[in-house]
């Protein structure tokens, strides 16, 4: 017969602790290597980060066209001796760009523009080979998380099709009377690079929490102000794509006065463009090689998605989450910073420093409002208690 038990004794005391449930079918799945996919996607996104900063010292440092040839292996060598660097200047001298602009230019300062470009190809050398031993390494080990072979691999493919249109761009200016990249091509080869950039920023969001959390997480949405960020996601990308329409041409330099473009709001002759004989091409080149034109309609992009921008905050400091509402007053924040960068590269002529600066910010900006908008679909919940909710 078992004792008595004082009336101070704790309930439970001298007794076995009941066994623990067992953990959900999802907790028992294996989780693979998230943490160490996470860093590894880190690393790839402060890698491409970087890439985007340097193309866009490449094409303001006009260097783009620097290098005729496309060489994915052999090219990562550069010119070794005197002789090398003769053989690359003279491939050089027969493009347009040197002929019509640059005629007359040193070994030395062509030397400054083939290291530009030289420098911009390695990089995307290296992303791709971070890509390939980390994907190999944790295909190897067994370590990928589940699900997450098929992301893995659309990094890989983006990355192959990005080298790809890269050439694709640098072609279309080595011929002709071309003395630039074309600028279509530039928009798509920097619109891919976002993408690329996004990507790799949300997987790194969804990596920072167990699939369990997110899927908690998830039951807690605010489906009007997911909509609203993924409507903000699209103009942004839009307004970059825009920017580099602009980069193409060198817009950015052809009115430098704000907020009027040389006294007028709509821009003379922004439907004209000559053929080189004496004629003007069809209207709809103009959208593509005004200067006037291409850069009304970036700056008018810029004045909407600014105004959208200031919608989507105000709905987001209306957020139950601190996480959500503090991650749309950084977008705010950051949007005017960018519209203030936007203003200063028009009157300082598109400067270089503070034309990289603004290309950076559009890079912080986009991040922002991925993360904005990955919030919204996947709050963090606070505690009442602590008033963090």
């Amino acid at each position: 017969m078992a004792g008595k038990r004082s009336i101070f004794e704790e309930v439970g005391e001298g007794q076995k602790p009941a066994a623990m449930p067992a953990s959900g079918v999802i907790d028992a799945r294996p989780k693979g290597a998230r943490a160490g996919v996470r860093l590894w996607l880190i690393a790839l996104f402060l890698l491409v980060a970087t890439m985007i900063a340097v193309g866009g010292m490449t094409r303001l440092t006009d260097s783009g066209l620097s290098i005729t040839e496309w060489r994915p292996v052999t090219g990562a060598i550069p010119p070794l001796n005197e002789a090398a660097w003769l053989v690359e200047f003279e491939k050089y001298r027969q493009i347009p760009q040197y002929q019509l602009v640059n005629k007359g230019m040193s070994l030395e300062e062509f030397k400054t523009i083939y290291w530009w470009e030289w420098g911009h190809r390695q990089l995307g050398r290296l992303i791709g080979l971070v890509w390939a031993l980390g994907f190999l390494g944790f295909a190897l080990a067994r370590r990928v998380p589940p699900g997450w072979s098929g992301r893995l691999w659309l990094l890989g493919g983006l990355g192959g099709l990005q080298g790809a249109i890269g050439w694709w761009m640098v072609s279309s200016g080595l011929t002709g009377e071309m003395v630039s990249v074309a600028s279509y091509r530039l928009a798509t080869h920097l619109g891919l690079a976002f993408v690329i950039l996004g990507v790799l920023a949300w997987y790194v969001f969804l990596l920072g929490r167990s699939e369990a959390e997110l899927m908690t997480a998830r039951r807690g949405r605010e489906v009007k102000l997911f909509g609203l960020a993924t409507g903000l996601m699209h103009f942004a990308f839009l307004q970059i794509v825009l920017g580099a329409l602009v980069a193409g041409i060198d817009a950015g330099r052809a009115f430098p006065t704000w907020p009027l473009m040389n006294g007028q709001f709509f821009p003379a002759d922004a439907f004209y463009v000559p053929d080189g004989q004496g004629g003007s091409l069809p209207m709809w080149h103009a959208f593509f090689e005004n200067p006037g034109l291409v850069q009304f309609i970036h700056r008018m992009s810029g004045y909407l998605l600014f105004g959208f921008g200031v919608v989507v905050w105000l709905k987001g400091r209306k957020s139950g989450y601190r996480a959500t509402r503090a991650a749309f007053d950084q977008v705010m924040a950051m949007l005017v910073v960018q519209v203030a960068l936007g203003i200063a590269t028009v009157l300082t002529v598109a400067h270089v420093h503070v034309a990289i600066t603004h290309q950076i910010g559009a890079v912080i900006l986009w991040v922002l409002i991925l993360r904005a908008r990955h919030l919204s679909q996947y709050p963090v919940a606070g505690s009442i208690r602590e008033g963090t909710a």
